[in-house]
């Protein structure tokens, strides 16, 4: 089988009659809401975002963690708070992304994390920035059941990659990527699905075609171009990609910047999904950094109370009539479906 059908299969060997029925009453209630313009809801979670750590060993210029501009104090999620969580959520949870904010691996029980979860058969995801796949967490990673890897290499060579992922090796995300491989070789698995993640900038715009290409010889599943999020882009970014296919931004006449998402008063996320902080905070999506909107903790409910309390259902209320007056919808690409 091809990379991508292997992929489509492994989602679909996660999904069970209930959580297949608990998509279909999310997406139809999210659906009428559009179409009448009447808040409806019906459902549970279908994916979830949970931070392992908030502390990371880059000073990427964008990154509100590696720049030190977000007041929380740092540390990780407790494991018997993941477990809580996993326990109540894992009958209709089809897809667990364990990022947020920090560099997952620098949780010391990340691996006993994922196998919980595995064990669940929830489909998982995590992202890196591929400093610590030594050979020994490589082998880890591929006997823990993670299901899909994303390698953030945002160069081919060290100058240009290190001009965002401050503080990082390229060595270590190439060696790291061959010790990932060798080890779903050596195990006999398919997992995990192998990506190496390029956010385009204006530093590496010219190196597209060369990561594309070192992607498919080193053999990684897939290559994901992605735009960059910029917070200071209204009057121009020196990080601002000058291909405009490739930024989030457009250039005005005035030579302002703006958004190129229209933002529609919908975002099937609201619906589908949420973000738990290491500490126990739920949040509406991984856009809101800052920790703004504080829609609960676990620490102190359930997360589904939290999930249908009037303070999540207000916040998906005021979605519906004036996306545009909420700040971290402002720097949205996605979320328009």
């Amino acid at each position: 089988m091809t990379n991508s059908i292997k992929y489509f299969y492994k989602i679909l060997s996660k999904l069970t009659l209930l959580k297949i029925l608990n998509i279909a009453k999310l997406y139809f209630s999210y659906i009428l809401s559009i179409i009448i313009k009447k808040y409806f809801f019906f459902g549970k979670p279908a994916f979830l975002s949970i931070e392992p750590t908030n502390k990371c060993n880059l000073s990427c210029p964008e990154c509100p963690t590696g720049q030190n501009t977000v007041n929380r104090k740092t540390g990780i999620i407790d494991i018997e708070l993941f477990k809580k969580i996993i326990e109540e959520l894992s009958s209709f949870l089809t897809h667990l992304t364990l990022y947020h904010q920090g560099e997952p691996l620098l949780h010391p029980q990340i691996f006993d994390l994922i196998k919980f979860a595995h064990e669940k058969n929830i489909f998982i995801t995590t992202s890196t920035n591929a400093q610590f796949l030594d050979d020994k967490n490589s082998k880890s990673i591929v006997e823990s059941g993670l299901d899909k890897l994303i390698i953030s290499i945002d160069g081919i060579d060290q100058e240009t990659y290190s001009k965002y992922r401050i503080g990082g090796d390229l060595n270590k995300v190439i060696d790291g990527t061959k010790n990932i491989m060798k080890w779903k070789k050596e195990l006999r698995s398919s997992t995990p699905f192998l990506v190496f993640q390029f956010l385009v900038l204006r530093t590496n715009e010219h190196q597209i075609n060369h990561i594309i290409r070192l992607g498919k010889n080193m053999g990684v599943d897939s290559i994901e171009i992605k735009t960059a999020q910029i917070y200071d882009y209204e009057f121009g970014n020196k990080l601002i990609p000058q291909n405009s296919g490739f930024s989030r931004y457009k250039k005005n006449i005035d030579n302002t910047y703006s958004i190129k998402n229209k933002l529609p008063n919908k975002c099937w996320r609201m619906w589908s999904s949420s973000v738990i902080t290491f500490d126990g905070v739920v949040i509406p999506c991984c856009f809101d950094k800052y920790i703004q909107h504080k829609l609960g903790s676990i620490t102190d409910n359930s997360y589904l109370k939290i999930w249908k309390s009037t303070k999540y259902k207000d916040f998906r209320k005021f979605l519906l009539t004036s996306r545009k007056d909420i700040k971290i919808c402002t720097n949205c690409s996605e979320g328009t479906i």
